[in-house]
């Protein structure tokens, strides 16, 4: 098969290693090129993103061109060998076909089941085609991994569960409002997470934003960033019953929403449900909020526990998603086998039909004049029993495409019926 994969990533080097060996998107199609044309190399698939930089190649002899592609892959980014040698890892063949798997699937992310990498994947793939190195076997190597990806979506729940803060205070909000579409959101403070998760939670259906920061200028620029209206601090108590959901992340260093405040604010909304999302240390929101009836206050303690428990949940699914890789890179390697003996069962059958029609003909000419219903009969009984003698070989032969003796086995049938002659 000669299928070598090598390269590096968040598991085996740091960010100061990664980013000397990151290929830019505007140069991955003549990075690619280079690759390309290496003499050991027939086809060429390079993939890099902020946690990898990986070069998969079908050559010709792999300990060989696995020492030129270390050296080339440092070369492209005017990088030393031996700066990055030890952060490498090496794949060949069926290993390097699963680890493709895998990563199209999001199982060696740094987040398992994140969505971004089988798009960067994809554009790597569309770079590789328009280089012109991305030649049939890695075409379907990647095709698959595709399918791989799909497969893992739709058939584990390894992306359902939020692992990060920002998506763990969407998933919370569905959980205790279900639609978002017609909630209210409100910041109290400008922090980076606080911002994060109200992107989220727009982008999720939620109808307005409302942000209030100490800093007026500060709360008009975010609210303008995410479509909202900004709030004076001084006002923050009054307009606090417009909203569904508060998210809090200031640096006061002290609670500056209190148990009393929150009850007035409940009774404004007619026990309206409100979701308080605390994420400032030290906390914004009094913990004894959480009294309230109708009223639910997480804070980073809480939202932690969630992620916990739901990076759990994905390790499980994973487990399920590794057999799906692993019986999607056992069905490549029947292809590729299946590869080695489809030329010999077309030649078999082609040499036999030519040997066919050669004795029909003879057989005609030496009986003269012989009538339409006669050739056809013939013709139809020598069919029938070319048929019938190969039926036996060429079975055998497909079975053997998927052995790991294909090879061996279709080049032992060319000799013995001499078919490359």
């Amino acid at each position: 098969m000669n299928i070598l994969l090598l390269g590096l990533s968040h598991k085996t080097a740091p960010i100061s290693v990664r980013e000397q060996l990151h290929f830019s998107d505007e140069h991955l199609v003549e990075s690619l090129k280079q690759f390309g044309a290496m003499p050991a190399v027939e086809e060429a698939f390079l993939l890099s993103t902020c946690n990898r930089t990986e070069i998969c190649a079908r050559v010709q002899d792999a300990e060989l061109s696995a020492k030129e592609l270390r050296t080339h892959l440092g070369d492209c980014r005017g990088v030393p060998l031996s700066s990055f040698e030890a952060c490498l890892y090496t794949y060949q063949d069926a290993e390097a076909v699963r680890h493709l798997f895998r990563v199209a699937s999001s199982l060696d992310s740094l987040i398992v089941g994140e969505a971004q990498i089988l798009g960067q994947v994809k554009a790597a793939f569309q770079a590789a085609k328009e280089s012109g190195v991305l030649g049939p076997v890695l075409h379907q190597v990647l095709e698959r991994a595709f399918t791989v990806a799909k497969r893992v979506r739709t058939e584990t729940r390894i992306s359902e569960n939020a692992v990060s803060i920002s998506y763990a205070a969407v998933e919370l909000s569905r959980k205790i409002f279900g639609d978002l579409a017609d909630k209210t959101v409100m910041l109290i403070g400008a922090g980076e997470m606080a911002e994060l998760a109200a992107r989220h939670l727009l982008s999720n259906g939620v109808k307005s934003l409302l942000v209030c920061n100490r800093t007026f200028n500060r709360a008009v620029e975010l609210a303008e960033g995410l479509g909202g209206d900004a709030i004076r601090f001084e006002h923050l108590q009054e307009r606090m019953a417009q909203a569904d959901i508060v998210i809090s992340s200031t640096a006061a260093g002290k609670v500056i929403v209190n148990k009393d405040e929150v009850q007035r604010v409940i009774r404004q909304r007619k026990n309206k449900p409100m979701f308080f999302i605390d994420i400032a240390l030290p906390r914004d929101i009094d913990a004894a909020v959480n009294e309230i009836d109708h009223v639910f206050l997480y804070d980073i303690d809480d939202l932690e526990n969630v992620i916990e428990t739901n990076i759990k949940e994905r390790q499980r699914e994973a487990v399920r998603a590794e057999e799906i890789v692993q019986s999607e890179v056992a069905k490549f390697l029947a292809w590729f086998d299946a590869r080695d003996v489809t030329p010999t069962i077309v030649a078999l059958r082609e040499k036999f039909e030519h040997i066919r029609r050669a004795e029909v003909e003879r057989f005609v000419n030496r009986n003269g004049k012989m009538s339409e219903a006669d050739i056809q009969a013939i013709e139809q009984l020598t069919t029938s029993l070319l048929n019938k003698f190969l039926h036996a070989p060429l079975v055998s032969l497909k079975q053997q495409g998927s052995s790991d003796g294909s090879t061996a086995y279709a080049q032992t049938i060319r000799q013995l019926f001499q078919l490359d002659r």
